[in-house]
């Protein structure tokens, strides 16, 4: 018969609290027993006001001698029957009793969370396991505070409550202040109710965060007990939190968790509730489990973005299921995504990061690509890291390019998606030991380690499906398909101040002109696009930019001498990025089949595009733009076989095209609703 219990905790409250499932183990199959809990001063919080706990005992590790022998012949006139040390203490080995628990044993499984180590030293086929969590008493006056100071900024028991806990006892844990302010504004945005909590360590965080948001959250660090703490977190649909014991305090009341994590491992310390997310970065040296980065850096921490957390957290908010994405056979950590030819065919590969993000959320994804888009996958908010393979000059030679895969090979990556196969890409991806690479059977396919048929010359389908095939091999379903290019202040900003030295308003409205392609066969003749701009001008009221790359600055300067009216010519003048900027402020861009119809279709722009050849593997099913609002004009004109640039019909195709099909297509966009 079990009837004195004394249970030896941590020193840390987070620690402390990883031992409570043991306390609900104990108070379910010895009910009425004396226990009496011996904790160091932080954690006594947790055990001071349960009346199921008889005594509590501040352990000071810095005692002397005399003041621990003392109290050890104290403990042993106590005369308990089970011993139940996870601090692995010298009283837990040395005092009398018929049962002990956990002194100097270590876990079965090295491998387990620490919670459930603890739980293993439990001889659980003995004892029943608890169902209720008894260990944290939350007294109704605890419930009752905690409804009071919510009430007080108008939260009320019906809204949704979103806890943030922006602290952690060491700054290697900590997520930087201005991503939890970004996160907290998008929250809001969002309708949901925020509430900042902590220590009072916390205070200037939580006050940072605050006054950014406008004061529009409710800053409570230093004014709860960690059982009016518990009380609070009761009340929310979700804690983001860092690792740190606001996490497994969450955790412990099985409130839902997105817990953030750098160096620290989440094995050991991620959240335990039912509805649980962990955000990190796969970066190849974590978890380190270091007090400092050895290089100084902390990119484990930093590399999470506000889109990685608040994805994780909307996941968590309207979702009732443990995993709104389906279970895979294996959890891939580190994703390179090979794409290296050119800027129209990587915006075509963008749904592929985004999907991939949402199956991987934890993953480290990085996108391999040309120096030309470069830009694109530095904007995207779905990949970590764009790696740069310039084949063209850097990397020309195979010497530079094995030098590329070493390089490539200590990122660790351990899936490779090869999205356009080339022999290069395949003999890198092959030289740089990743595990899994997956592509099509073409062009040393050899090199692969899973192959998959390569039909896109049928054109039976768009580009960007094609891409997602190769997704949909690993038993991935695509939701999403949109194409992405981000467009960031600083861009947004460089348009702003271009438009007003050109005499551009903000009223005015825009019309883009592309005259430029990679491919004679693609070019629209530059006297109708004149004559397209030059309508569009007196019909509609449209003020006209012209954009093309440095190569054909020729052709846009020819556009624009052609013309009766002016326009404003960015020939040359324009990264991808800030293209892509233009692009967004503009109301339609007329375009050949070009790499500037992906970068409008990205950010939303309609588009009307001017093709030629009926080659079905370069056709618009494959390669045209893929808005719902957009317009391709196309004409067959009998051709058994294009031969595309070597054409000897002088480019019949394109040709065919006339301004009136253009100027019809214009008014058909506007007839369905399009805003031009």
């Amino acid at each position: 018969m079990i009837k004195k219990i004394l249970f030896i905790t941590l020193s840390n409250i987070g620690d402390a609290i990883l031992t409570l499932p043991v306390l609900d183990v104990l108070f379910e199959n010895f009910p009425g027993s004396k226990v009496t809990v011996m904790t160091a001063e932080r954690p006594q919080e947790l055990f001071r006001n349960n009346p199921a706990i008889s005594r509590v005992i501040i352990f000071d590790k810095h005692a002397g001698f005399k003041d621990n022998r003392k109290l050890f012949n104290e403990l042993k006139s106590e005369d308990f029957d089970l011993v139940v040390d996870l601090r692995n203490t010298l009283y837990g080995a040395l005092l009398p009793a018929k049962y002990k628990v956990g002194a100097f044993l270590k876990s079965r499984k090295s491998s387990l969370h620490m919670k459930d180590r603890h739980l293993s030293k439990i001889p659980v086929p003995y004892l029943r396991i608890a169902h209720k969590s008894l260990a944290l008493f939350i007294s109704h006056q605890d419930e009752v505070y905690a409804q009071t100071l919510l009430h007080e900024v108008g939260i009320s028991k019906d809204h949704k409550l979103v806890i943030m806990a922006v602290g952690a006892r060491s700054h290697t844990k900590q997520w930087p202040k201005d991503r939890f302010a970004e996160l907290a504004l998008r929250l809001l945005e969002q309708g949901q109710r925020i509430v900042l909590v902590g220590d009072g360590a916390d205070m200037q965080v939580a006050e940072y965060i605050r006054q950014s948001c406008g004061a529009r959250i409710l800053n409570l660090c230093a004014k709860t007990n960690l059982s009016q703490l518990g009380a609070v977190i009761k009340k929310a649909s979700l804690v983001i939190t860092n690792d740190s014991a606001v996490l497994h305090l969450a955790s412990y009341l099985n409130v839902p968790v997105a817990a953030i994590f750098g160096p620290t491992n989440d094995v050991k310390y991620g959240p335990w509730s039912d509805r649980s997310a962990v955000i990190k970065k796969e970066i190849f040296c974590r978890p380190c489990e270091k007090a400092q980065c050895r290089f100084g850096t902390l990119d484990c921490l930093k590399m999470i973005s506000v889109e990685d957390v608040l994805r994780q957290a909307n996941n968590l908010l309207n979702s009732d299921n443990q995993n709104s994405r389906p279970k895979k056979s294996f959890e891939y950590k580190r994703i390179l995504i090979v794409r290296t030819d050119r800027i129209g065919d990587v915006l075509l590969s963008t749904p592929v990061a985004s999907v991939l993000r949402e199956a991987y959320p934890q993953a480290y994804i990085a996108m391999m690509v040309s120096p030309s888009a470069k830009e694109i996958v530095e904007a995207n908010p779905y990949v970590d890291e764009a790696i740069i393979y310039d084949k063209d000059v850097k990397h020309k030679s195979w010497g530079h390019s094995i030098k590329f895969s070493k390089s490539l090979k200590k990122k660790k990556f351990d899936l490779a998606i090869v999205l356009h196969p080339t022999n290069r890409v395949h003999l890198v991806t092959y030289f740089a030991g990743i595990k899994r690479r997956v592509g099509y059977d073409r062009k040393m396919s050899y090199l692969l380690t899973d192959r998959v048929r390569h039909i896109k010359q049928l054109g039976e389908k768009h580009e960007s499906e094609y891409n997602l095939d190769l997704v949909r091999y690993l038993g991935i379903h695509p939701k999403e398909k949109k194409l992405f290019m981000g467009v960031s202040p600083e861009t947004k900003a460089w348009v702003r101040e271009l438009f007003i030295r050109q005499g551009i308003k903000e009223s005015d409205k825009l019309l883009a002109i592309h005259p430029g392609a990679s491919c004679p066969s693609k070019v629209w003749p530059n006297e109708r696009f004149s004559r397209v701009a030059d309508s569009l001008i007196e019909k509609s009221g449209f003020k006209v930019v012209i954009v093309a790359g440095q190569k054909d600055a020729a052709l846009a300067h020819s556009v624009v001498k052609n013309m009766r009216h002016p326009a404003v010519n960015l020939a040359g003048e324009t990264s991808v990025a800030h293209l892509a900027g233009v692009l967004k402020r503009c109301r339609l861009l007329i375009s050949n089949d070009s790499g500037p119809v992906h970068v409008a279709c990205a950010v939303g722009t309609p588009v009307i595009s001017v093709f030629g050849r009926s080659q079905a593997g370069l056709s618009p099913k494959r390669w045209g733009p893929s808005g719902t609002r957009d317009k391709v004009i196309h004409k067959d004109v009998g051709c058994v076989e294009c031969l595309a640039h070597n054409c000897v019909k002088e480019f019949a195709c394109i040709k065919a095209v006339t301004t009136e099909d253009v100027l019809h297509a214009v008014e058909l966009m506007q007839k369905e609703g399009v805003d031009l």
